[in-house]
């Protein structure tokens, strides 16, 4: 089998650039990992979310912000294409303070990335009163909020499904049980699967998440990437409770409330904890005291995907030319800046973004 672009990982990132790809009439096959899989794109927390990123470097706050802006045209077209629907509210998201020093030190990192970014950040703070009237039901033990107008939130399963099935109506293959074993490039590159499949591809993106860590090396990348877990717990269906997000917790479309996450450096296990759990419920009852009410469905656990400093890499092989690594732990608020931005790099676009600030050569390993 021979494709243009040979997508090594199917989750949101891998799809997302595999969709802005065929949108430029190449061929693309994406191949996807089997159920044994670690799997961020079917656990992660769904929010398009910019504030708090890029504190110390603002390149990747506008990164965000260049995403979250044309991420409703995003997906409102493969919304159009497929007839998925692909939920999206971007009425601003909220960042709890449980303390006014914690909110004061905070705003002013943000006044510091503020001015970075020409004044391109649109966030006002809101006392308790004001919080209230924003959120009635918010908890006497939250003195204030930080209220930052370009985030939202989003379903990240029914993106996902949509993607995949925009990526095939355009034409591209998705290859669903594919687990490569081997990269290498004699004359294009050659995929080897642990099934037998081999594919061979002018290009290869290598979006594979934790596997990355495995796979980069073969194509010349140093891929320092790590597994962090987060929990996080889901209610019932409720009523209208919460209007906006927050980090601690959102109502989805379907009327259940998302409470997360957990930042947990254990390695390669996404099991769920009692003490994990009870931190999260204890944090979501002092914000919305409502939810003590609340009936649990489910939780999970799941990893994300970090660098050292917790930004994107975006970096093109070396030693072997048309390799790209794509890695974020960000994937769904930079699904459409890799949908609609990332392919004009890896095509060498006169248009193409400056993403030299997210290369490997950040990072000082001898």
């Amino acid at each position: 089998m021979e494709t243009d672009y040979a997508i090594v990982g199917g989750g949101i990132v891998g799809l997302s650039v595999a969709w802005g790809l065929l949108r430029r009439g190449r061929r693309v096959a994406v191949l996807d990992g089997d159920d044994g899989a670690f799997r961020a794109s079917r656990g992660n927390f769904g929010l398009v979310w910019v504030q708090g990123k890029g504190m110390r470097q603002p390149r990747y706050a506008r990164w965000s912000q260049h995403s979250a802006a044309v991420w409703a045209e995003f997906a409102a077209e493969i919304a159009a294409n497929t007839g998925r629907d692909v939920p999206l509210e971007q009425n601003g998201g909220f960042d709890l303070h449980f303390s006014e020093e914690a909110l004061e030190a905070t705003v002013a990192q943000y006044e510091a990335l503020k001015t970075a970014l020409d004044g391109d950040y649109p966030y006002e703070v809101l006392g308790h009163n004001a919080l209230r009237k924003e959120e009635p039901n918010i908890g006497p033990k939250v003195v204030g909020a930080i209220l930052h107008h370009q985030d939202g939130h989003a379903n990240p399963l029914k993106l996902l499904t949509a993607l995949a099935a925009d990526v095939r109506r355009m034409g591209g293959q998705v290859l669903i049980g594919k687990t490569v074993t081997d990269l290498s490039k004699p004359d294009a590159f050659r995929i080897t699967c642990a099934d037998g499949t081999i594919l061979s591809a002018e290009k290869i993106v290598l979006s594979a998440g934790l596997g990355a860590a495995e796979l980069g090396p073969k194509l010349g990348f140093i891929a320092p990437i790590r597994p962090q877990r987060g929990q996080v717990l889901i209610t019932e269906k409720l009523p209208k409770l919460i209007n906006r997000p927050s980090l601690i917790a959102r109502q989805v479309d379907e009327g259940g409330i998302q409470i997360g996450a957990t930042n947990e450096e254990v390695g390669l296990d996404d099991r769920v904890t009692q003490p994990g759990l009870s931190g999260l419920a204890a944090d979501a009852i002092a914000a919305y005291p409502a939810l003590a009410r609340a009936q649990l469905v489910r939780s999970w656990g799941a990893l994300r995907v970090l660098s050292p400093d917790g930004l994107p890499i975006y970096q093109e092989s070396v030693t072997m030319p048309g390799a790209f690594l794509v890695t974020c732990h960000s994937g769904i608020t930079l699904a459409a800046a890799h949908a609609r931005l990332l392919p004009d790099w890896l095509e060498g676009a006169a248009t193409a973004p400056d993403l030299e600030v997210f290369s490997e050569s950040r990072f000082a390993f001898s």
